[in-house]
């Protein structure tokens, strides 16, 4: 059986490389690149969706008990003022 060539192969010449291609001399364009409003649209809603994921839950419950204890005279003591400033200084890292 005898197979014929498909096409012309060129033999490798000196100082090239094979599938390299050469860079393009003289041309002074920059690449760039467009979007549409939509594209830009979708983009900060994805920004505003990632953002509200990372928003901390808020506990209704914890708050109202918070509130009660602050508006309670007995609760805020020295005590109370001092761990909480150590908190404070702590979270700041002094």
């Amino acid at each position: 059986m005898m197979v014929d060539r498909i096409g012309h192969i060129e033999p490798l010449q000196p100082g090239k490389r094979p599938g390299r291609a050469e860079p393009a001399s003289g041309s002074d364009r920059t690449d760039s690149i467009n979007l549409s409003s939509e594209a830009l649209e979708r983009a900060e809603i994805y920004q505003v969706v990632e953002l509200i994921k990372s928003v901390p839950v808020v506990d209704e419950a914890r708050i109202t008990e918070l509130r009660a204890k602050i508006n309670d005279p007995s609760y805020i003591n020295e005590q109370i003022v001092n761990a909480t400033a150590d908190k404070i200084l702590d979270a700041f890292g002094l």
